[in-house]
C-alpha cells in the first residue's frame, strides 16, 4: 500500500509587523492600586499601640476609637480602592 501524505497547512511566515502588546491594566489602574495599598497600610498603622506597660494589667487604650473603629474603616476603604482599580477598565489610546 502506498503511504498517504497528510495535508497539513504550511507554517505561517513570521510577519514583519510586530503585534501591539496590550496590558490588562493601565497606568491609572496601577496608581489606584498603589493608593489603595497605602490606605490599607495606613489603617494597619492606626491599629498599632495600646499595650500596657505592666504585663499583669490590661490597658483600656486598646478600646479607643482609633483602634476599634477608625482603623478597620480605613482598611476596608483601602480594599475598596484596590477592588475598584482592578475592576476599572483602562482607557484605550487612539494611536
Amino acid at each position: 500500500m502506498a503511504k498517504e501524505k497528510s495535508k497539513s497547512p504550511a507554517p505561517k511566515a513570521a510577519s514583519s509587523v510586530p503585534e501591539k502588546v496590550t496590558f490588562s491594566f493601565g497606568k491609572n489602574n496601577y496608581k489606584m492600586m498603589l493608593i489603595g495599598a497605602a490606605v490599607v497600610a495606613l489603617g494597619m498603622i492606626l491599629m498599632i499601640g495600646g499595650a500596657s506597660d505592666d504585663p499583669h494589667k490590661m490597658s483600656d487604650k486598646i478600646f479607643d476609637f482609633q483602634r476599634l473603629t477608625l482603623a478597620p474603616i480605613v482598611i476596608i476603604a483601602g480594599y475598596v480602592i484596590v477592588l475598584l482599580a482592578i475592576i476599572k477598565n483602562p482607557k484605550e489610546s487612539s494611536n
